[in-house]
């Protein structure tokens, strides 16, 4: 993902990743306390969400990710976000397709050396599938 300056930025190339087929993993803090909730998955800390997204780029292909209404609040070093995507994908000849709700939080990175780096970082990201009760 390029760097980016806002964390807007980072939410819009993180889907532009998705959909590129590109690895996702430098958009996520790697502390040991973020957690990411998938439409089938949870994950918890840095390593295992960064092997879980590794994995994902190198299984899944054909990714469509279309925002349907991105709304990003930043305050300061922290900033959150919510959207409703339409994704799809297919993993193992499977096609999956879902609308879906994401929401989440970022923080920034305060003395980012390095200008290749994101500032931003998801330190919680919430995907869920909305069915009709």
């Amino acid at each position: 993902m390029p760097p980016s300056a806002s964390a807007e930025a980072v939410v819009r190339g993180y889907s532009d990743a998705l959909r590129d087929g590109d690895p996702v993993t430098p958009a996520f803090s790697d502390a040991d306390s973020i957690v990411t909730f998938g439409i089938s998955e949870s994950l918890f800390g840095g390593a295992d969400i960064a092997a879980a997204r590794e994995k994902q780029t190198e299984t899944a292909e054909k990714w469509v990710v279309e925002s349907q209404g991105l709304a990003v609040t930043d305050r300061d070093e922290c900033a959150t976000f919510a959207d409703g995507e339409t994704m799809a994908w297919t993993a193992t000849g499977d096609r999956h397709r879902f609308d879906s709700r994401w929401s989440g939080t970022l923080v920034e990175r305060n003395g980012v050396d390095d200008p290749r780096a994101n500032a931003w970082r998801f330190v919680t990201m919430h995907v869920s599938a909305p069915r009709a009760l």
